[in-house]
């Protein structure tokens, strides 16, 4: 059996206790337990989360565990020494050790990340590279697996993170059933961006909305402005600057973001070639397709599926 264990401390974020949701689920659908889950703490007994409600915890050092999550939290604290000592003991004894968002400051205390490469929430970014500037971090990126280390984004992440073990122990089959058993819309890969792009759009009225909920259903089809303009029941003048001023951007500049972004989970989560996912997500052809990663990334899509790659088996 993978024995799981969270870690927690007085004002974790209640919303790393989502994690434990992922392995309740593969153990139901694969049919017999397969993971074993429990809430530990440096001593044990009752721990305070960031809203006001208890948890009752092992104490952390009492037993070895596959898997050891360390929870984040809301304000950057300094955790305390007895903490890091049973972390970096207990990581000894175990396959993988994992962070959700701002816990990432824990394993770095701890001194579990020299010359890993590593991820945590976008806002704590900057001051994570004044606190430990030899350690390599990824701002974009839902989670990162560098051998023994995993870490999570932010907290909606960790269920990506933990789906991703899933899949690591289990294979790819029952992590998708998982993840349509919590109602996941899409598997998300780790190297999707932390921001979507609808969000990054985000339109104000309901006609723009109504345009770009459609354009993101029917990337295939001719998202001309008059084609979404015609959605949103406007004339393409008026859809143009009404968008323009809605969010900043040109319609053919937003449907280039939800192409690419469609792409990307496409290259993460299938093994179609270049051809075909530029075809799928509206590119029509692999050169505009290459044109318009270049733009976003600095790089084309073939060394990005290289990049994933090697990530993927433990290169990266």
């Amino acid at each position: 059996m993978h024995t799981v264990a969270l870690v927690v401390y007085p004002q974790f974020q209640a919303l790393s206790l989502s994690v434990g949701s992922v392995f309740e689920c593969a153990n139901l659908l694969h049919g017999e337990p397969v993971y074993g889950f429990t809430l530990v703490s440096e001593a044990g007994g009752a721990v305070m989360s960031s809203q006001g409600f208890s948890v009752n915890t092992e104490p952390l050092g009492l037993a070895g565990y596959d898997t050891i999550i360390v929870s984040g939290y809301l304000e950057l604290g300094e955790p305390s020494p007895e903490l890091l000592t049973c972390l970096s003991s207990a990581s000894s004894q175990s396959r993988r050790i994992a962070s959700l968002c701002t816990g990432v400051f824990v394993l770095a205390e701890a001194g579990l990340l020299e010359g890993k490469r590593v991820t945590t929430h976008w806002l704590h970014v900057p001051e994570f590279k004044k606190r430990h500037p030899t350690v390599r971090i990824d701002d974009d990126r839902l989670f990162a697996v560098d051998g023994q280390i995993w870490t999570g984004a932010g907290m909606s992440a960790g269920v990506d993170l933990a789906l991703a073990m899933v899949e690591n122990d289990l294979g790819p089959d029952l992590a998708r059933r998982v993840a349509r058993k919590l109602v996941i819309a899409q598997r998300r890969g780790a190297e999707q961006s932390q921001l979507s792009a609808l969000l990054e759009i985000d339109p104000k009225s309901d006609r723009v909305q109504l345009a770009m909920a459609y354009a993101r259903e029917n990337l295939r089809s001719d998202l001309s402005v008059e084609a979404l303009a015609d959605v949103a029941r406007l004339s393409p003048r008026q859809f143009s600057r009404v968008f323009r001023e809605e969010t900043g951007k040109t319609p053919a500049k937003a449907i280039e973001s939800l192409r690419i972004e469609a792409a990307r989970v496409m290259m993460e989560t299938s093994r179609h070639p270049v051809e075909v996912i530029a075809r799928e997500t509206g590119f029509g052809d692999r050169e505009r397709m290459r044109q318009a990663f270049l733009r976003a990334y600095g790089k084309p899509p073939q060394l990005m599926r290289d990049e994933l790659y090697e990530t993927a088996n433990g290169h990266g």
